[in-house]
């Protein structure tokens, strides 16, 4: 197993916590150009910022990058997708924008797609509407799914039995032959991949050695602490390659093996400059920041409640009534912890961002401190999403509604 030589370095859970957030951008340390060149710069240092439908605040990918550059605007997401190709779409941890250099490491991806037995099937007997679905773009131009037609006879069912046209624009948008040029409305606008992939992109099948180098150092440096099985590529990987990146890394001087105390797996690794950050920072970071459920820091709920003892659940798809924390809950990130959640709507019409709730967690009290941070970090979000005032509608616990609302005025 991957070791220095005198091996991992034993540190404490708040200064992986630390190297975490320094890692993901959130303590304004990565010092990003304004405009749309620090949103470029800000996917590329992620690695990929997940897409979502949800709008009761703004869409989960525009957040993401607004947490970390805040003059960032959602129109320079569609500039550099749809102009200057300077990212792209396909499937990451759930449909993701991605950095447009890293194209050839998705290859992989779409080989095993395409030679999945139920794409296999579906092609065999779909192969006349595949051919037609990329005939009709080769001829006029990028299309969405509204351009095709239904059969006739056939009625609109649930969300998910898309027309026969949009199952096969998915299908080879994720073999690879199709690619999201652009989105409107968005709706994603599909071309030919040819016409899209700049040509300087490389375009070679990386090998098991290349892909394993790729998947570590994405994870580390983007995360600045995992474990070696959380490199996120499961399969597609072979864990000895994994282990042999590893090792390269760390001889490199890139990585540094850790012990963390209180965490169940070990050891981790560490992303060396993201370390050495948070040992020398060990003040606590001033500003509270709101952050996405979809936000990369946050995603993957098991490592988030190992590393930072936080239970981040998506609750839109239960019932209300099964509902513990709200709707759409955003964590608070506060120094090295997250110290509560709020369950945000964004009038659009009042212009008024409506807290359904703001929910401290059971332990925390410094609420003297935290307020006019959190007032501070809600007038910024509320005008992110086009809002004037903010209005608490229920706290807990219950007495804080009332400061934190003569707070925002």
């Amino acid at each position: 197993m991957p070791a220095s030589d005198r091996g991992p370095r034993r540190i404490s859970l708040a200064t992986a916590r630390r190297a975490a957030i320094r890692a993901q951008g959130l303590d304004g340390g990565w010092g990003l150009p304004a405009g749309k060149e620090g949103a470029a710069r800000c996917v590329e240092r992620l690695g990929y910022v997940q897409i979502d439908t949800i709008s009761v605040v703004e869409r989960a990918h525009h957040h993401t990058l607004w947490s970390r550059q805040p003059d960032y605007d959602p129109d320079m997401l569609h500039e550099l997708q749809g102009s200057d190709r300077r990212v792209f779409e396909y499937w990451c941890h759930g449909a993701s924008y991605l950095p447009i250099d890293d194209y050839r490491y998705y290859l992989p991806r779409m080989r095993a797609y395409t030679d999945s037995e139920r794409v296999r099937e579906w092609l065999n007997a779909n192969g006349k509407l595949a051919e037609h679905v990329v005939d009709r773009i080769r001829r006029e131009g990028p299309l969405t799914s509204a351009d095709f037609s239904a059969p006739e006879g056939r009625k609109r069912g649930s969300w998910w039995d898309w027309k026969p046209a949009k199952q096969a624009l998915e299908t080879l948008f994720s073999t690879g032959e199709l690619m999201v040029a652009e989105r409107k409305n968005f709706q994603r606008v599909y071309d030919l991949t040819e016409r899209v992939l700049p040509a300087s992109v490389r375009t070679a099948m990386p090998s098991s050695e290349e892909l394993a180098d790729f998947a570590v150092q994405r994870a580390v440096s983007s995360h600045g602490i995992v474990s070696a099985g959380q490199s996120g590529w499961g399969r597609l990987v072979d864990g000895a390659a994994i282990l042999g990146a590893l090792e390269d890394f760390v001889r490199s001087g890139e990585i540094i093996p850790v012990r963390v105390v209180g965490l169940d797996v070990q050891p981790q690794y560490a992303w060396t400059e993201a370390l050495e950050a948070a040992l020398k920072t060990r003040r606590r970071l001033r500003e509270v920041r709101i952050l996405s459920p979809f936000d990369s820091l946050v995603i993957d709920r098991r490592r988030l409640r190992a590393l930072f003892e936080f239970d981040c659940k998506l609750e839109c798809y239960f019932p209300a009534p099964k509902r513990r924390y709200g709707y759409f809950c955003l964590p608070l990130l506060w120094g090295d912890r997250f110290v509560g959640r709020i369950d945000p709507k964004a009038d659009r019409k009042r212009k008024a961002l409506l807290l359904r709730s703001v929910l401290f967690e059971p332990e925390f009290s410094h609420y003297d401190v935290l307020l006019p941070r959190l007032a501070a970090a809600l007038r910024s979000f509320a005008a992110f999403n086009g809002c004037e005032e903010v209005v608490v509608q229920t706290a807990r616990p219950a007495a804080l509604r009332s400061r934190l609302q003569k707070l925002l005025g």
